[in-house]
């Protein structure tokens, strides 16, 4: 599905977040920029839009994964465009089974692709498996808002509009349905953090992002 889409995914994204999810990007990377790591794995990678970001780090070498090696053409593309292959490498690879030896990052990285992942604590036990003790996972996912008007419209926009011109633009009829579904069955909150807690990570914290659409979340190993 990913590869299906990959031409449309970032035209997409910007436009049915309506631009909101650059700042979301931005606001991560800021967060991130506080635990100064060096060596950084971004998993589900897709077109490298956060591994571009988070290059702007001070000395920072990132890694990029993903299954799906259409977005990864035009992430490679991007980085050559930007001049960036110096800092920034991708590598096809699932994130349940990561190819790298344990304790290899400062942190791990992955925006908006964890609620993708077929055995969430399985993916989740192996970002953990890399990254050195001390090192810093950050995750950036879809929410849930719980308040008035908020919840009630965010439903309806995910539910009915971002479906509709997903099936128009990408001309996929299964991958912006697929968006709400996996949004609305996905654990987030002080739900996920008890995911993150269970497969080992401490010192975990969310932080809610435009009235609860996404949230950032970050554990410690």
């Amino acid at each position: 599905m990913f590869n299906d889409i990959s031409g449309k995914y970032d035209f997409l994204n910007h436009f049915l977040s309506l631009g909101v999810d650059y700042r979301w990007r931005r606001k991560f990377v800021r967060s991130l920029a506080a635990f100064k790591p060096r060596r950084i794995l971004d998993v589900a990678t897709g077109t490298g839009d956060l591994a571009v970001l988070i290059s702007s780090l001070d000395q920072a070498a990132v890694t990029g994964i993903d299954l799906a090696a259409n977005m990864l053409a035009i992430a490679e593309k991007k980085i050559l465009d930007k001049g960036l292959n110096d800092r920034i490498t991708f590598r096809q690879a699932d994130a349940e089974n990561i190819p790298f030896p344990d304790d290899s990052f400062d942190a791990v990285t992955v925006a908006f692709g964890v609620r993708n992942f077929e055995d969430l604590e399985k993916g989740l036990s192996e970002m953990r498996r890399v990254l050195k003790p001390g090192g810093v996972m950050m995750i950036l996912e879809f929410s849930h808002p719980a308040s008035f008007p908020w919840k009630q419209g965010y439903g309806f926009y995910s539910r009915y509009v971002i479906p509709f011109v997903g099936r128009m633009v990408s001309k996929n009829k299964n991958a912006y349905s697929y968006l709400p579904e996996s949004v609305a069955a996905f654990p987030s909150g002080n739900d996920f953090l008890e995911v993150l807690q269970r497969v080992g990570l401490r010192k975990t914290t969310q932080n809610t992002l435009t009235f609860g659409i996404s949230t950032i979340y970050t554990g410690e190993k």
